[in-house]
C-alpha cells in the first residue's frame, strides 16, 4: 500500500490510473471504492490495496471512471450520493448492501450485519459500540486494533460506527474488507442453484442503488403554482391559525354530513363510524374501502360526497401546503429518499409521496421548458412473468397477443373480465367464489403455471422460505405458539397466499429494475434521466427534440432487459409508451 501525497488533482489521478494499470486493474473490472471528502479514498482489488490523501477524492474517482469504468464495489450506494453531489456518476457499480437483500432477504444490511451472514454467526452477536467483553478486554487478542475485522469474525464496532474514515489509512482497509466481502458474495452466489441468474441479479439490483441515488438527487419536476392550485381547489387556501384549519376541516366534513338527518356524532376519520353513517343511507357493505363503495355511487348521495370526502382529505393531511413546502424544493423538484429493495419481494421504494402522490395531483408533474416526459407502462406484466418463471408454454404463447386476457378466455371459455379474474385470484390466492371456478379452469388448461404457484403456496404453507426466479430470498415466519388449530391454518393460509404472490411479485420486481438500469444506461447520452420509477412505470425527462428517440429506447431497452431475464424469449413483454408534458396526460 501507498499513501499518496496532495498533489494537483489531474497529476493524482493520472498517478492513481498508472498505478492500477500496473496492478493488472483491467478495464470494466472490480475495484472496491470508500471515501470521504475531505481526506482521501480508498482503493483496493486482488493482492492491490492503496490509501490515497486528498481533499477532492470524487476528481480521482472521475478520472478513472473516465479511463476503467470499473465495477465499482461499495458497501452502500452511500458513496454514489456523495460522489453525485461533487458531480460524479459512475456506470456499474457491485453494491454489497443489495446484494445481500438478494442473498439474505430482508431489508438490514449494515456492514457487521453484512460480514456476520456472509461468515454464519448470529445477528444477535454483532459487538456494539460500549460492549465490554473478554477480547476487549484482553486488548482484542493481540490482534491489530487498526484491522476492521476482529478474531472471531465481526467487523470491529467502532470502524462501523465511522472509524473507518478515521484517517485516510483506514480507508485504505476498509475498501479491502469491502472487496474481501464482494468475493465472499460473489462465490457464494456461483454456488447457487441458478448461479447465471443470480449474478446478474446482483448486478442489476446493484445498478438499481445506483439509480436510487440519482432519482434522489434529481428530484421529480413540479409546477408549484399548479401544485399549489389544486391544493386549493380541493381543501381551500392556506390556512393562517389552528382555528382557521379546523374551520377549514369542520367544513369539508359538513360537505359529507348534510346528506343525512342527525349525524353530527360520526367521525369520518372512524371506519366504524363511517360503516355506521352508510348503515343509515342503506348501503350494507362489510368495509369502506374506495372500491366496495364505488358501486354504490348512485344509491345515495352520501357515498359520492364521502368519495370525493376521501380524496380531498388524502391532500389535506398527506399532500397538501406542508407537504409541498416540505418535500418541494425552489428548483420545483420533489425530492425523496429511495430504496432498491422493500425488504419482502423486492420492489422500489420511495419516501415523500413518490410512490403514492394522488391522481389529481398529477396535473402538477410537469416537464421543464424545452423537455418532455416519456411514459412507459408495462402491460399485464405479472401474468407474462408468471408464464416465463413457470416455463409453461401454453401460457407464454398467450402473452404474443397485446392483450393476454383475450387468448386466455377463449381457451377457457369465458369472458375476458372473467379470465382477468381468474388469473388474478391464481397469483393471489383467492380461490371462492366465481374466481375460484374460473380458477379450476385454469388448473386444466395451464396446469405448469398453476403447479408452480400451488409449489410456492404449499411451501409457504409450510414455512419454508423461498427464492424468486433471481435468486431473491423470500422469507417466511413462524407460526406463534400457543395457537388453537383454525388459527395456526390461518397463518399457514396466509403465508401460502403470500408465498405464491411473492415469487411472482418478486421477479416481477428484478425484470422491471433490469429494464429501468437499461433505460438509464441507454438513454444518457441523449440527455434524457429517469425521474420516476413506480411499481411498473417508468417516466423518463427528455430534451423534446429527442423524444421520440428516448421512447423507442426505451421500447428497445425492454427487449433487452427481458431477453437477459428470460432468455429463451417465449414470452413477449409489452410498454405503453407516450410523450406528454406533464404526467396527467398520459393514458392511465
Amino acid at each position: 500500500m501507498r499513501n499518496l501525497e496532495e498533489v494537483t488533482s489531474d497529476h493524482l489521478g493520472a498517478q492513481v490510473l498508472a498505478d492500477l494499470r500496473a496492478a493488472g486493474i483491467e478495464r470494466g473490472g472490480p475495484l472496491a471504492l470508500t471515501l470521504r471528502a475531505g481526506i482521501g479514498l480508498g482503493l483496493a482489488a486482488a493482492g492491490f490495496e492503496q490509501a490515497i490523501a486528498t481533499v477532492d477524492p470524487a476528481s480521482v474517482v472521475r478520472t478513472v471512471e473516465a479511463a476503467l469504468r470499473p465495477r465499482w464495489v461499495t458497501w452502500s450506494n452511500d458513496t454514489a450520493k456523495a460522489l453525485i453531489a461533487d458531480g460524479v456518476r459512475v456506470a456499474t457499480c457491485w453494491d454489497i448492501a443489495a446484494v445481500h437483500r438478494l442473498l439474505f432477504g430482508g431489508w438490514r444490511a449494515d456492514p457487521a450485519r453484512v460480514v456476520a451472514g456472509l461468515h454464519g454467526l448470529a445477528s444477535s452477536s454483532i459487538p456494539a459500540m460500549g460492549q465490554m467483553n473478554l477480547l476487549d478486554i484482553a486488548g482484542d487478542d493481540g490482534a491489530d486494533a487498526d484491522d476492521p475485522v476482529r478474531p472471531d469474525g465481526h467487523l470491529r464496532p467502532e470502524w462501523v460506527a465511522g472509524g473507518w474514515a478515521a484517517d485516510v489509512t483506514r480507508l485504505g482497509r476498509w475498501a479491502s474488507a469491502a472487496f474481501a466481502t464482494f468475493e465472499q458474495q460473489r462465490d457464494r452466489l456461483a454456488r447457487s442453484d441458478t448461479a447465471a441468474r443470480a449474478a446478474a441479479t446482483a448486478r442489476s439490483e446493484s445498478a438499481v442503488e445506483l439509480l436510487c441515488a440519482e432519482l434522489e438527487a434529481d428530484g421529480l419536476p413540479i409546477d408549484i403554482a399548479v401544485a399549489e392550485a389544486t391544493i386549493t381547489a380541493s381543501v381551500g387556501p392556506r390556512t393562517t391559525s389552528e382555528s382557521s384549519a379546523e374551520a377549514a376541516r369542520a367544513e369539508r366534513d359538513a360537505a359529507v354530513l348534510r346528506h343525512l338527518p342527525a349525524s353530527n356524532d360520526i367521525d369520518l376519520r372512524n371506519p366504524a363510524h363511517v360503516k355506521s353513517l352508510l348503515n343509515r343511507a342503506g348501503v350494507d357493505v362489510p368495509d369502506t374501502r374506495a372500491w366496495r363503495l364505488e358501486p354504490f355511487r348512485a344509491a345515495h348521495p352520501v357515498v359520492d360526497a364521502l368519495l370525493t370526502w376521501r380524496k380531498a382529505e388524502r391532500i389535506a393531511t398527506t399532500y397538501g401546503y406542508s407537504w409541498l413546502d416540505e418535500h418541494v424544493g425552489r428548483d420545483g423538484r420533489l425530492r425523496g429518499a429511495w430504496s432498491g429493495s422493500d425488504g419482502a419481494a423486492g420492489r422500489m421504494t420511495a419516501q415523500a409521496g413518490l410512490h403514492n402522490l394522488p391522481a389529481d395531483m398529477r396535473v402538477a408533474v410537469v416537464a421543464e421548458p424545452g423537455y418532455v416526459f416519456v411514459r412507459a407502462d408495462l402491460g399485464q406484466i405479472e401474468p407474462r412473468v408468471l408464464a416465463a418463471i413457470s416455463y409453461d408454454r401454453q401460457f407464454a404463447a398467450a402473452t404474443q397477443e397485446d392483450d393476454m386476457y383475450a387468448p386466455v378466455a377463449a381457451r377457457l371459455g369465458v369472458d375476458r373480465p372473467v379470465a382477468k379474474i381468474a388469473v388474478l385470484a391464481a397469483m393471489y390466492g383467492q380461490t371462492s367464489g366465481a374466481a375460484g371456478q374460473a380458477l379450476r379452469g385454469l388448473e386444466a388448461a395451464y396446469p405448469v403455471a398453476m403447479g408452480y404457484l400451488r409449489d410456492a403456496d404449499e411451501s409457504g404453507r409450510a414455512g419454508r422460505d423461498l427464492r424468486t426466479y433471481g435468486g431473491r430470498l423470500i422469507r417466511m415466519w413462524p407460526t406463534p405458539d400457543h395457537l388453537d388449530d383454525r388459527e395456526q391454518r390461518a397463518v399457514a393460509n396466509g403465508r401460502g397466499r403470500y408465498g405464491r404472490n411473492a415469487v411472482v411479485q418478486g421477479a416481477a420486481a428484478e425484470l422491471f429494475k433490469s429494464w429501468a438500469v437499461t433505460v438509464r444506461a441507454r438513454t444518457i447520452e441523449h440527455g434524457a434521466r429517469v425521474v420516476l420509477c413506480l411499481h411498473d412505470e417508468l417516466l423518463v425527462h427528455a430534451p423534446a427534440e429527442s423524444a421520440a428517440v428516448v421512447a423507442a429506447v426505451l421500447d428497445d431497452c425492454l427487449q433487452e432487459a427481458a431477453w437477459r431475464w428470460a432468455p429463451d424469449r417465449s414470452v413477449r413483454f409489452v410498454a405503453d409508451t407516450s410523450i406528454v408534458e406533464r404526467w396527467s396526460d398520459a393514458k392511465a
